[in-house]
């Protein structure tokens, strides 16, 4: 009954202060609650560190080489920062696609790894940097009481701090704590490669050296690529030239700095080549883009 409970729960704050359909971050929680009533097309973003919860419907997630379909009752964890393609594949205006997203403390995660990483330091499990699993009635139990006590002053102040760390201990102990571990050991692969990905989103419009980056991590540049991919699901190359569009979308749309402007701030030498690179991600050269979504 917890999963019905926090669907209906999540579904009344999106009723009460979200929009029929779309994306509510809700300020008290920090947590984000989406709705969708309609499959929808691909869209390609950013996931940071979270935890995402399919309550209803399903969608598809991945990368350049790997897709992951999350349905209701499901949830993913995304340990590294990742440019992703993804899309709703079961929503109805009667049983309409509804997630709940968490973002992930890791500094929260690092003052807790130590008590519990070795029963669990061996095991062998797939790289990637995204994991899907069943969600877990504890886990759904502790969240429907973070988002009760966010709705008082007096509960939010005292007693949430307590259940967001209690959420942040269930990964450690569930189905998602296998990547997790491996990402907050120092000297493991996937933290060398966490390391990699922030040296490079650091600045976008820096020259990627695939070499200078494998050597920072202790591999030999076969190595490092082997493993880069394996975690992230694409290449260095194609990482740094996804965020680099991405950012380029996010200023296209909140900006009003010339297209040639924005290509060079992210990284690009030709105009040119940017415009076909971002048609070719986003269906649209960027000036189109930039008058789609002021008309919408």
């Amino acid at each position: 009954m917890t999963h019905g409970n926090l669907l209906h729960h999540v579904s009344s704050l999106l009723d009460r202060e979200g929009p029929a359909q779309g994306v509510l971050a809700d300020g008290p929680s920090g947590l984000h609650f989406l709705r969708f009533a309609a499959p929808s097309g691909q869209d390609a973003t950013v996931y940071r560190p979270l935890l995402c919860l399919v309550l209803q419907g399903a969608k598809e997630v991945g990368t350049s080489t790997r897709t992951l379909r999350v349905a209701d009752g499901q949830s993913l964890v995304v340990s590294h920062a990742l440019p992703v393609v993804s899309r709703i594949t079961e929503a109805t205006p009667d049983r309409p696609y509804v997630a709940l997203v968490v973002p992930i403390d890791l500094d929260l995660l690092r003052g807790m790894v130590a008590d519990v990483a070795p029963a669990r330091a061996a095991s062998p499990h797939d790289p990637f940097s995204i994991s899907l699993c069943q969600t877990d009635l504890e886990m759904e139990e502790a969240l429907l009481r973070y988002l009760r006590q966010c709705e008082s002053e007096e509960a939010r102040r005292l007693l949430a701090p307590i259940t967001a760390r209690e959420v942040h201990a269930r990964l450690l102990l569930g189905a998602h704590a296998e990547p997790l571990h491996k990402l907050l050991w120092h000297e493991t692969t996937a933290s060398r490669i966490f390391e990699a990905t922030r040296e490079i989103q650091s600045d976008l419009a820096r020259p990627l050296a695939v070499r200078d980056l494998a050597d920072r991590t202790g591999m030999s540049s076969s190595a490092f690529f082997e493993h880069f991919k394996a975690v992230t699901g694409t290449s260095p190359l194609q990482y740094q030239k996804d965020l680099r569009l991405l950012r380029a979308r996010e200023a296209l749309r909140s900006t009003n700095k010339k297209v040639s402007e924005i290509a060079f701030g992210v990284g690009y030498e030709s105009s040119a080549q940017f415009s076909r690179e971002y048609a070719r991600k986003f269906g649209l050269p960027p000036r189109q883009d930039r008058s789609v979504h002021a008309a919408e």
